[in-house]
């Protein structure tokens, strides 16, 4: 599958709040907002689903689960996904929107490349 098949070139406007929502559990909300707003501006480059689960340290979820299958069944259907938005830690990788998106991408094929900001 060719990456400009399944992907947006953008993020869409929606994911920066949804990262914030997330990131804010993390983080002080002034810090979840700044990092939202470094994401937006970052360019966006690639990175394989297999990589960025192994470095969040977060487990594959199941095929069954509702996002991960509607995921699946978007780009089966050639509808595009928005990037996912990553967040660099001590060692580890934090995905501030996206996993499910990454989880389907994986069931896919885990060689394929996800476009992605990272801040």
């Amino acid at each position: 599958m060719a990456k400009n098949k399944i992907w947006l070139d953008e993020p869409e406007d929606h994911d920066f709040p949804a990262a914030v929502d997330y990131l804010e559990l993390l983080y002080p909300i002034n810090e979840a907002k700044a990092l939202a707003e470094k994401l937006r501006k970052e360019k966006t480059m690639v990175k394989k689903s297999k990589d960025i689960l192994r470095a969040s340290m977060l487990p594959l979820l199941p095929a069954t689960n509702i996002h991960v299958s509607q995921n699946i069944k978007k780009v089966k259907k050639g509808k595009k996904l928005s990037p996912v938005l990553l967040v660099r830690t001590d060692h580890k990788l934090v995905i501030a929107d996206g996993y499910h998106r990454v989880c389907a991408i994986y069931y896919l094929s885990e060689d394929l490349e996800i476009p992605c900001r990272i801040a």
